[in-house]
Order: C-alpha cells, then sequence, then structure tokens
C-alpha cells in the first residue's frame, strides 16, 4: 500500500495487477482554489478506477480513467470537504466506461463526455446517449444506445447518421415534433415525441421535457431534460437562455449548462442561474473553447464556492 499525506488528505493505493502493470499514485497538490489534484502512472490504455470517501471505510468510486501513462485527475468536490480519502486500482476484464461516477441508489451514474452538447451516460446496465452528433470513431468502444435524448433539430445536437450508427436494437429515442418529422421511418418509430412540460419513463428513468429558449431557438421548438434515476435529478439544459423555467428547478443534483453567445447564454448569466437553483454539480458544456464569451474558468469563478456547488470542467473539444 502506498500512502501520502498533504493537509487533511490521505491517498491510498491498492493496486491489484502485477508489478509489471503496477499502478502509483505519483503525486498529490492542494491547489489555489483548495481543489486536489491527483496523479497516478499506469500503463498506457489500460483503466483505472479512483475511489474516495470523507470517512472510511465509506468509499464511493470518483472517476473511471483510461491511461496515457501519466495521468491527472482533479477533485472538485475537495473545497467544500474536511478530509479526503483516495485509493485507487486497475481494472481488467471489458473495457468499461470512463467518467467521472455519481452514487445512486442503484448503482454508480457514470458521465462520459464526447463534444459540445453529446454526452453518454451509463446506469443500472443502461445507455443514455445525449444529443449524439459527429463521426462514428467518437463513440467506438461505447455500448450501442438503450435510451437516447434529442434537444432540437441543429445539426449540432441532431444527425440521423450518427443516430443509425449509435442506435440500440430496442432503443428508444425522445425528441420534439420538429427533430421527428426529420427522420426516416426507421427512427422516428423508436421516437416519442416531448413538448415542454410532458413526462414519460423508459428504463426505470423518469423523463421530464422542460423549456429550452432564446432568441435563437423558439420557445416549444426544443426541449430541455430533469432525468429522475436512483434518487437523482440530471438537468440538461439544451439551447437555451437564462430563463425563468431554469431559475424555478428544483432539487437538481447535476446539471449541463451551455454558455456560448448568440446562441446560448453569456458566462455571467450561466453563473448567475447556477446560483440560483443551485445544482449540486454542474458540468460547463455546449461553449467555444477559443472564444472569450465561453471562458468557463470565468464561469467557475463566478459560480464561486460559497453555496457549494461543484463545477466540473472536463474536456469537451
Amino acid at each position: 500500500m502506498a500512502r501520502l499525506l498533504v493537509g487533511l488528505v490521505t491517498l491510498f493505493a491498492f493496486p491489484v495487477v502485477s508489478r509489471a502493470q503496477s499502478l502509483q499514485f505519483t503525486g498529490i497538490e492542494r491547489l489555489t482554489n483548495r481543489e486536489i489534484l491527483v496523479k497516478l502512472s499506469f500503463p498506457a490504455g489500460m483503466h483505472c478506477r479512483i475511489d474516495a470517501c470523507t470517512k472510511l471505510p465509506e468509499w464511493n468510486a470518483l472517476a473511471t480513467l483510461q491511461s496515457t501513462g501519466v495521468n491527472h485527475y482533479v477533485d472538485s468536490a475537495a473545497p467544500y470537504l474536511g478530509q479526503r480519502f483516495y485509493r485507487a486500482a486497475n481494472l481488467s476484464g471489458t473495457a468499461p466506461m470512463t467518467g467521472d461516477h455519481l452514487a445512486t441508489t442503484n448503482g454508480d451514474l457514470v458521465i462520459h463526455p464526447i463534444n459540445h452538447a453529446s454526452f453518454v451516460m451509463s446506469w443500472n446496465g443502461k445507455t443514455i446517449y445525449n444529443d449524439p452528433v459527429g463521426a462514428a470513431t467518437l463513440y467506438t468502444g461505447l455500448p450501442r444506445a438503450d435510451l437516447i435524448l434529442i434537444s432540437h433539430g441543429h445539426p449540432d445536437h441532431f444527425s440521423t447518421t450518427t443516430l443509425n450508427s449509435v442506435t440500440g436494437a430496442t432503443c428508444v429515442i425522445f425528441a420534439p415534433q420538429a427533430v421527428t418529422n426529420s427522420m426516416g421511418a426507421p427512427l422516428r418509430a423508436l421516437t416519442t415525441v416531448m413538448t415542454n412540460g410532458a413526462s414519460a419513463s423508459a428504463l426505470g428513468i423518469g423523463i421530464e421535457a422542460v423549456p429550452a429558449y432564446n432568441a435563437n431557438h423558439p420557445l416549444g421548438t426544443g426541449n430541455g431534460y430533469v432525468l429522475s434515476l436512483g434518487g437523482k435529478r440530471i438537468y440538461i439544459a439544451g439551447d437555451t437562455g437564462d430563463i425563468p423555467e431554469m431559475r424555478a428547478l428544483p432539487d437538481i443534483d447535476v446539471a449541463f449548462v451551455p454558455m456560448n453567445l448568440p446562441y446560448t447564454m453569456s458566462v455571467p448569466s450561466a453563473a448567475s442561474a447556477v446560483r440560483q437553483f443551485r445544482p449540486k454539480i454542474v458540468y460547463p458544456y455546449h461553449y467555444s473553447p477559443s472564444s472569450p464569451t465561453s471562458d468557463v474558468n470565468l464561469f467557475k469563478s463566478l459560480v464561486g464556492t460559497d453555496l457549494g456547488i461543484e463545477v466540473r470542467l472536463r474536456k469537451w473539444y
């Protein structure tokens, strides 16, 4: 067992493979914003799961990584915790989905960013795709979709070519009417139309379609979604402005919030809205990485730490 002690953070590592394939913690660092940077080394291509807890031995999975040789993971929940323990283990067998873990009452939800507004989640043996677009190679190694959510018909959110490449045999799709109208018959047969305010359930998941609109997205043409699964509520904003319906959302555990004027919100508007509806975790997504109107670090600073909202900056581009 390797052990490091930095401030109030204790780190444990439990390699579970041979020495030639050893997993090592190579460092741990408290950043200036009090987040924790965890550094690990394990063979390129292999998978590792990092677990964390605040009280031993109550471990929860934090993230699953695929190694590039030298690996860094930022624990953005650490500033809100008095102490934090870590352990990690190599994973063998079928390649797992990489991404952040969120504990639910029915197993972990794993969140895997793809690009822009596209991401994949795994929960309770099912695979959920949000706004899948882009080349099929972006989804290589991922299971085909059991559930697909489509927010609206713009090409950075809706692609029949991509849908045909990722849809599973028994997949169910939820989409606005305008999107369904643009589908061919095979996809349309899998699709349930959702209007703002409608609710449904599939695969043990509650699905609410909520408004998503601004000057570039007329009211009623697109959806945001709130998913209820395993005692957690996940909000996917879609392309929306800073609207009262978003600010009024109750009890959101994880939110995906866009920020790229003029298509969605400004960074200050997005941060202000998040501070009002107070999700426990927020992912800025659907931004323009080279544009000053999409500065995710500014967003993070504006959300601040006083309300206990964890801002997760992940690799979307």
